[in-house]
């Protein structure tokens, strides 16, 4: 039997039950619900409580939120929302850069990516980065923060970038996932870089409720459809999905499941 681990869904409707069992029902037996802001943290608790077997929990504040508080107002929030949720983390997230439609806001970006990164390492936990036109950027705030960890340190999610910029995390000790536009028509040198991550570093994704892969364009996207950006990588690194399910499954397992690492109250 097939099992996927969508390593990166939001939540924020709901009908969040019924998304996870659609989920299970579809062999995804393995969901991490991930934050971002308020709202999505909120939906990320609220899924992790509601299928405790199947889903862990990231909790974090992105790009988006960068000026609306200080990084220590963002950092104190956090640790409060995790007393308060009473789930032990396996990540921290979603963090990271974004300068596609905020370029004004790189410095406030940097200050509040650096300072969640720094709480990540002190509770030992890996990290769920976004990172879009940011790759400079992105290195250079991951190297100034010391690890106190074994690798991986984390998970670039939905990647998008290059095979330089791939190789350069990959060094770092990150994982890269894959979302729904790895199926995409102008994807082709994203499915370069999907064929040639090495297996142990290889996750899948669905950054749901966006970017449905296809043939399910257009529609909401849900845990459900990572089956179909499995098989576009699979097709990419000429395997069979059911051991590219597999290979994904027990990277993400080692990585999220159980959370390895620190206690982070």
């Amino acid at each position: 039997m097939l099992r996927f681990f969508d390593t990166h869904a939001h939540f924020e409707g709901t009908d969040t039950v019924s998304v996870l069992d659609r989920a299970m029902a579809a062999g995804v037996v393995r969901v991490m619900a991930v934050g971002g802001s308020d709202r999505l943290n909120t939906g990320a608790v609220a899924a992790a409580k509601a299928r405790p077997g199947h889903v862990c929990l990231a909790l974090g504040f992105d790009r988006d939120q960068a000026g609306l508080a200080t990084p220590d107002t963002w950092c104190l929030a956090l640790r409060e929302l995790v007393v308060t949720a009473g789930i032990k983390l396996s990540a921290v997230g979603e963090i990271g850069l974004d300068y596609h439609y905020a370029p004004e806001t790189r410095e406030l970006q940097c200050e509040l990516f650096v300072a969640q990164l720094g709480l990540a390492a002190e509770w030992a936990l890996p990290v769920s980065i976004h990172t879009r036109e940011a790759d400079e950027d992105t290195l250079r705030v991951l190297d100034s923060v010391a690890w106190p960890h074994q690798k991986p340190r984390g998970i670039i999610h939905c990647y998008t970038g290059g095979e330089a910029f791939a190789e350069e995390l990959l060094s770092r000790g990150f994982m890269i996932s894959f979302s729904g536009i790895v199926t995409f028509r102008n994807a082709d040198a994203l499915r370069r870089v999907a064929a040639v991550v090495p297996d142990d570093r290889l996750l899948v994704e669905t950054d749901s409720p966006f970017l449905a892969p296809v043939p399910l364009r257009g529609q909401t996207n849900e845990p459900a459809f990572v089956a179909h950006t499995a098989e576009c990588v699979a097709k990419q690194r000429g395997c069979g999905v059911s051991e590219l399910a597999e290979l994904t499954y027990q990277n993400a397992v080692s990585l999220l499941w159980p959370q390895q690492g620190g206690e982070n109250e």
